[in-house]
């Protein structure tokens, strides 16, 4: 019996993720990185597809396997389980997978990680076939039939369905499976250089398929940094001049603050806060990357008050912690990782950081507030609070936004929708009066 070595490699991954509770883009590298000697670029491509596809579609692919199974999944052994997930993903949304591959590359695995179970995986995925996506369609209470075709969880959809309206959380449950394109920043203090397509922001491009960026000559020698365009807005938005002062309170990895780093033309000054001494390292080397020598690294919690600051910085970028909602179709582990009582301790974090920082501001200086994701409760809701107890305005922002971006404008907080081209994102800008 010859084991798919492919296939092998994703269903340890799989076990990592879904049974020790690794990340999916750590346990990815790290399997890829133990084994790249033996792996093809094809092959490399089919574990990703394989490993991101099945986190993205559990919900569903349990619902499905569920439907021919007498044994509760709860109650399956974790190699059985993933090993469904895998051969029942490459069945319903694999269309150059031959569905004879798929459960017979699936029955060789259960043969050595589980042989008693081997009869039994060939019995279910045998059952399975693409029509039984289709009739997810028929299950009649709208909240399940979109967790169960989106393989979103409930509690999220509830919260979509209440502040967006069905139409607007299918479509987002929608788009936040979609595959993301690789979203690029070109370096404004390098020389321009061509790579791939323009953005909807100058500075962006979009690079599709899975090339490894960072393995490029062009991201190791500084030209581009790997981001997504509507989580650069908050710097573009926040627009800092040369020569200011300028605080980004949550800083890693440092994507959005060696931006500010650009914007200001490497002129002036950023002191950038993290909680995390590795992760600060991680913008201390981003922005050696990129030749800027402007951001200055602090390790504190911006939660806790710092009095040799206050009145100090002409701008501030807030882009707090929070869910993460947004940013799905990138880490589908967050929607399995979170959970709905997870709301009232990342708000009370957010609003503590919105309040403390605040105070670091200059009269007439300008602060943004920013997450990625898509709630009331992290966002507008955070803004009016804050707005009724502390001296400062809303600013309009509608005007530095470009056309090309899926948003909601509300009181002048706008909140930017998941599709294609861009993640979930929210941006309000405040002003000290």
């Amino acid at each position: 019996m010859k084991i798919d070595f492919a296939r092998n490699i994703a269903l340890k991954i799989l076990y990592e993720i879904n049974t020790n509770k690794a990340y999916s883009n750590i346990a990815l590298d790290k399997y890829i990185n133990l084994n790249r000697e033996k792996l093809s670029n094809l092959d490399i491509n089919f574990i990703s597809e394989l490993v991101f596809g099945v986190v993205t579609w559990k919900l569903t692919l349990e619902y499905i396997i569920q439907k021919y199974s007498k044994i509760k999944i709860k109650k399956m052994s974790d190699w059985v389980k993933n090993i469904l997930y895998l051969g029942a993903y490459q069945i319903i949304f694999l269309d150059k997978v031959p569905k004879s591959a798929a459960v017979n590359e699936s029955v060789n695995l259960c043969k050595k990680y589980n042989y008693k179970s081997s009869n039994f995986v060939n019995a279910i995925l045998r059952k399975i076939e693409k029509s039984d996506f289709e009739e997810i369609d028929n299950i009649t209470d709208s909240i399940e039939q979109t967790s169960v075709k989106y393989s979103m969880p409930k509690w999220i959809v509830k919260k979509f369905y209440e502040e967006y309206g069905k139409d607007i959380a299918n479509e987002i449950c929608s788009n936040l499976n979609l595959r993301p394109n690789i979203s690029v920043r070109l370096n404004r203090l390098n020389p321009k250089i061509e790579i791939g397509e323009r953005g909807i922001l100058d500075d962006f491009r979009t690079i599709t398929g899975t090339k490894d960026i960072t393995n490029t000559k062009e991201y190791k020698e500084g030209y581009i940094t790997i981001q997504d365009e509507v989580a650069g807005l908050s710097s573009f938005v926040l627009n800092p001049k040369q020569g200011e002062n300028v605080l980004d309170a949550c800083s890693a990895p440092g994507g959005k603050t060696t931006y500010l780093a650009e914007i200001m033309n490497n002129k002036g000054q950023i002191i950038a806060w993290d909680i995390h001494d590795k992760r600060l390292k991680q913008v201390e080397e981003n922005a050696k990357r990129l030749g800027i020598d402007i951001i200055k690294t602090e390790l504190h919690d911006a939660t806790v008050t710092k009095e040799e600051y206050l009145n100090k910085f002409d701008k501030i970028l807030l882009d707090v912690p929070c869910l993460g909602l947004g940013v799905i179709r990138r880490k589908p582990d967050i929607k399995w990782n979170r959970q709905e009582n997870d709301i009232e301790e990342i708000t009370s974090i957010q609003y503590k950081i919105l309040k403390v920082c605040s105070k670091y501001l200059k009269d007439n200086g300008v602060l943004v507030y920013s997450t990625c994701s898509m709630l009331k409760e992290e966002n507008q809701y955070i803004i009016d609070r804050f707005l009724t107890e502390e001296n400062f305005e809303i600013v309009s922002m509608d005007e530095k936004i470009p056309e090309g971006f899926v948003k909601i404008t509300s009181n002048n907080m706008i909140q930017f929708l998941p599709n294609e081209k861009h993640d979930g994102f929210f941006i309000a800008m405040l002003r000290k009066k």
